[in-house]
């Protein structure tokens, strides 16, 4: 392997190793400087179409800082070290992601293959599934890492930083009505597992399948069983949401027929197995619609207070869904302080930086829907599929940390994959590196 492509190795193979460090999703951060000294000797820097959206979102992020100390109406708090700790942690993710995209697209198609890149990610998917197995067998299973023991209380002690650098195999949450477990490692939270695994299977089944040899296919029909157990006990509807839209754009572009008879079966499969009951039952508890509702509209009324820079961060709001108590009581253990902008990366950039930073979020991931829907190749088919997950996932799932590095390696893949495509047509077919 050339040593310019060791950052993006590290960061995508090297995974289990930055969460068992306490870096986990802020890996990125730190891949992000040896990407950085590739790009200064490689100038002038080729840009793609689409990134001037991007550093268009991260100059407004900066400006949002403004109003930080500010709060919107039925909203409250000071400005805390929590707060400027959140801002900064996400200034620094989207200014990596930047650097991270420049430098994949910079690098030669010699130095770094499309099918390694993808390769790389499939690598990923089998983590992801062993972390889920993990959190199904061993859902109590956590330690304290690396970085956690070198933090200040202050620092460490502070919730959401808690959760980015706390190795734990799983979630406990009453979704059921009884504590369950929900897969998460080795993420941040359950649902960056949902939102990631299902990225990760994207391009799992490019590399591993449509580019496989044999035995990398017969790896597939193993796995793909495998990685159903952790999916169906995720209790994740987006997740499985998400999973349905795949197969429905896969049906439409690829061929229906076969696509239909393979989900119709693993279907059937899934139903008749013990796993069908768990899907049933979390289908008849939607834990999470009201206090969703009640988030989703609180952060768009604080939005329309400052359309345009919006307030940095996210922000407490007064009381809950059901009840105007702030905090928990004797009486109301369920009252509590939902943060706005936690329900969706849409959400969370209303919050943060307005109409204006929601918008230039959905034009980025929009404009390359449109620009490669007509890439018909493997990897093209599957980048645009993922971009159209990020369009859905973004009412769900807020995509910080890890989610965001993998929605932004797949815009890159795009890209590399144009700039390829203009350069080596072969039969009418296009290589795929």
């Amino acid at each position: 392997m050339r040593p310019a492509v060791w950052p993006i190795a590290a960061l995508l193979a090297g995974y289990p190793i930055w969460w068992a460090l306490g870096l986990g999703g802020l890996s990125i951060v730190v891949v992000a400087i040896p990407m950085a000294v590739v790009l200064w000797r490689r100038r002038p820097i080729k840009v793609p179409t689409g990134m001037g959206l991007w550093m268009l979102l991260l100059a407004g992020y900066a400006v949002s800082a403004l109003a930080l100390a500010e709060n919107p109406p039925g909203t409250y708090g000071d400005l805390s070290t929590g707060r400027i700790l959140g801002y900064l942690m996400r200034f620094a993710v989207y200014l990596a992601l930047a650097v991270m995209v420049l430098y994949l697209g910079n690098l030669t198609l010699d130095e770094l293959p499309q099918l390694a890149l993808v390769r790389l990610l499939g690598v990923l998917f089998l983590t992801t599934v062993a972390g889920g197995l993990l959190g199904v067998v061993a859902p109590g299973f956590h330690f304290t890492a690396p970085v956690e023991m070198l933090l200040p209380d202050w620092i460490g002690g502070n919730s959401f930083v808690s959760n980015l650098i706390h190795p734990t195999a799983a979630q406990m949450q009453h979704v059921l009505g009884h504590a369950s477990p929900r897969p998460e490692a080795p993420f941040e939270w359950a649902n960056a597992w949902g939102s990631n695994i299902s990225v990760l299977l994207v391009w799992f089944v490019v590399g591993w399948w449509t580019y496989g040899g044999p035995w990398r296919r017969a790896a597939v029909a193993v796995l793909l069983p495998l990685a159903a157990i952790p999916i169906v006990y995720s209790l994740n509807r987006g997740l499985w949401i998400g999973l349905g839209l795949s197969a429905a754009y896969l049906a439409f572009r690829w061929r229906p027929l076969v696509v239909g008879t393979a989900v119709a079966l693993a279907g059937a499969a899934l139903l008749l197995s013990p796993l069908g009951a768990i899907v049933g039952q979390r289908l008849d508890n939607p834990h999470s619609n009201d206090i969703r509702a009640f988030t989703v509209a609180s952060t768009v009324r604080a939005a329309a207070a400052s359309p345009v820079i919006g307030y940095g961060s996210t922000r407490n709001a007064y009381g809950n869904y059901s009840t105007i108590t702030t905090g928990k009581t004797a009486w109301c253990p369920t009252c509590g302080h939902p943060p706005l902008g936690s329900d969706g990366q849409l959400w969370l950039t209303l919050i943060t930086q307005g109409f204006a930073g929601a918008a230039l979020y959905v034009g980025f991931f929009l404009g390359a829907v449109r620009r490669h829907w007509r890439d018909r190749s493997p990897i093209g088919q599957a980048g645009t599929l993922v971009m159209i997950l990020v369009l859905f996932y973004m009412f769900v799932y807020d995509g910080m940390v890890s989610a965001l590095s993998l929605y932004l390696i797949s815009f890159a893949l795009l890209w590399r994959n144009a700039a390829q495509r203009r350069r080596t047509p072969l039969n009418g077919r296009w290589a795929h590196g």
